[in-house]
């Protein structure tokens, strides 16, 4: 019996773990490890902000994954050596047959001057009811809302933010004394899809909600309140930033990231596999030539899932990552578009754009509701009882 050990349990990891129980559960164990307790989806930062949903109600406990041969323990990484896989945790230490590195993109807000003292984010469960906190005493002003670096996970989420703000504030009778401004380093929203970047821009601008892309803001003064550019400075009365993302402190030390792009998990794009043998990186903290969002690291675990049973067999992988996602977009009102991305499959990526809908919606809300059927059977047990 194999051992595999998967680090993270995010939507590549857990996705990963699942198709290995079903479909090697009598040649692989497979331990999947993370330092929490429970799965959040990341688009429930939102329903906490901007529809008073608690934080406790969008976590779904590790404790019901529930699948054969699978064994989750709540442990925190603090070291990894992919030379010979082993790992070292506050609990255990491992020495994998196969390793699995999917832990994500850790915020680093610090990297920002003056964000830690005066901004605030929604990319955390604890950030986004802090702002949630912050907007019930908010009574008009200047809200600048600004991405400080690239790359950042979902990249829809920072307009998402701005119309779901401004259908927040204008129910509370605060849209005629506010002005939202919305900048981005990027020259447009979703750069890989003309069509999802014309359709949110348009939405940004029939709410009146400013957007200001190719620019980047650097710092803040949080004596001033204000935003610092080249262009110049900025004043604001709330300012809400997408923080700077970066691999998890342990992976860096590692020194899996020699030879990715800016700190980032070296890995083969076609197989997620790094330099080191028998050791991948999948999701947020690889890469990959995809932005950071879960439906791509969703994919990704379905390349690895082949590359490691074609191991095990003796075979050559001959599954070939595709970069493949569809990501459902909140444009306020109830109504949900989505953009359906192939990156890798073609000679050029393909991102089709479907306007938003009501349909859309419901199917947001299916899509989810299989992910945690599919993931977490143990829920439905405990749901029966």
């Amino acid at each position: 019996m194999r051992t595999v050990l998967i680090l993270g349990a995010g939507f590549g990891g857990l996705e990963l773990a699942t198709l290995l129980s079903r479909s090697l559960a009598e040649e692989v164990r497979v331990v999947l490890v993370d330092r929490n307790d429970s799965f959040t989806f990341g688009f429930a930062k939102l329903e906490i902000l901007f529809r008073d949903v608690a934080p406790e109600a969008v976590r779904v406990p590790y404790a019901d994954l529930a699948h054969p041969g699978v064994e989750f323990r709540r442990e925190e990484v603090t070291e990894i050596d992919p030379r010979t896989r082993r790992v070292v945790t506050d609990r255990s230490e491992y020495e994998p047959d196969i390793l699995v590195v999917a832990l994500g993109a850790d915020y680093d807000p610090a990297a920002t001057p003056g964000f830690v003292e005066d901004g605030y984010e929604y990319y955390s469960i604890e950030g986004a009811a802090r702002l949630r906190d912050r907007l019930d005493s908010f009574d008009g002003g200047s809200v600048v809302m600004a991405i400080l670096r690239v790359p950042f996970k979902c990249p829809p989420a920072p307009y998402e933010g701005a119309m779901l703000l401004h259908e927040k504030l204008a129910r509370r009778g605060l849209g005629g004394n506010t002005r939202i401004r919305m900048i981005s380093p990027m020259d447009s929203p979703i750069p890989v899809s003309a069509d999802t970047s014309a359709a949110l821009v348009e939405a940004l601008t029939r709410r009146g909600i400013e957007y200001t892309p190719g620019q980047l803001v650097h710092g803040l003064d949080p004596d001033r309140h204000v935003a610092l550019t080249r262009a110049g400075d900025i004043a604001y009365d709330l300012f809400i930033g997408i923080p700077a993302h970066r691999v998890p402190a342990v992976v860096e030390a590692s020194g899996l990231t020699v030879g990715g792009t800016d700190g980032w998990v070296a890995v083969d794009p076609a197989t997620l596999e790094t330099p080191y043998p028998n050791v991948y990186a999948l999701g947020d903290c690889a890469d990959a030539p995809v932005p950071r969002a879960g439906v791509f690291a969703e994919d990704a675990a379905r390349t690895v899932a082949a590359g490691i049973a074609a191991k095990l067999r003796g075979s050559d992988a001959t599954d070939r990552y595709r970069g493949r996602g569809a990501c459902h977009i909140e444009f306020g009102d109830g109504l949900v578009g989505k953009v359906d991305a192939d990156f890798l499959s073609g000679p050029a990526p393909r991102a089709p754009f479907t306007a938003p809908s009501v349909a859309l919606a419901r199917e947001k809300a299916e899509a989810a509701a299989a992910r945690i059927q599919r993931w977490f059977p143990g829920s439905l047990d405990r749901a029966s009882e």
